[in-house]
């Protein structure tokens, strides 16, 4: 009977330890052509896209300068009527405004006698149902001289849509209340 030493090893032949050190080279050449491959692919240069200066701020932000009676008088008669207003007519009216001390209440007053005379040129609330979003547009070029922002249109044409008591008087009555419409 033989013992076998126990602090004694087993010897792996000479041509398998050959072979294991192989296939490490090979893996690692696969390793090195792998991260070479994605190396190559993944640098890339970067697309430049030219871009345009845009100025960001509500549209109404240019208008700073108060309208004084006189320009508020002669700009909305001309956007009622389509016409303009004699100078002494003009000029009676904008010394009302300054008698009373409330503006607000002397233009209210204003807009409404304006909108009673004949000749006012307001459509009609057929036409404006009509086409909702060409009444708002062209009511927002002609008391703001400017075209709505994508909320303002869809506000407003919700809005009119909604509720059948809106006809144009109200909207152009409210247009010209409007802060924005004192400025320019």
């Amino acid at each position: 009977m033989s013992m076998k030493d126990p602090g004694r090893t087993k010897s792996i032949p000479h041509s398998t330890q050959r072979a294991a050190g192989g296939r490490r080279q090979e893996a690692r050449g696969l390793l090195l052509a792998v991260c070479c491959l994605l190396l190559i692919v993944s640098c890339r240069k970067e697309p430049i896209y030219q871009l345009n200066d845009v100025g960001i701020g509500p549209p109404s932000a240019n208008k700073d300068q108060p309208k004084t009676n006189e320009q508020y008088v002669s700009i909305l008669y001309a956007n009622l009527f389509q016409n303009g207003l004699n100078a002494s007519e003009v000029y009676g009216i904008g010394q009302c405004i300054e008698s009373i001390g409330d503006k607000e209440l002397a233009r209210e007053v204003i807009i409404s006698n304006f909108m009673n005379k004949p000749g006012v040129m307001i459509p009609s609330d057929s036409a404006m149902r009509a086409d909702i979003d060409a009444f708002v547009i062209d009511t927002y070029r002609r008391f703001l001289v400017r075209d709505p922002d994508e909320a303002e249109r869809t506000w407003f044409h919700n809005r009119i849509e909604a509720d059948p008591n809106i006809t144009p008087e109200i909207v152009y009555f409210s247009f010209a209340m409007s802060d924005e419409y004192c400025f320019y």
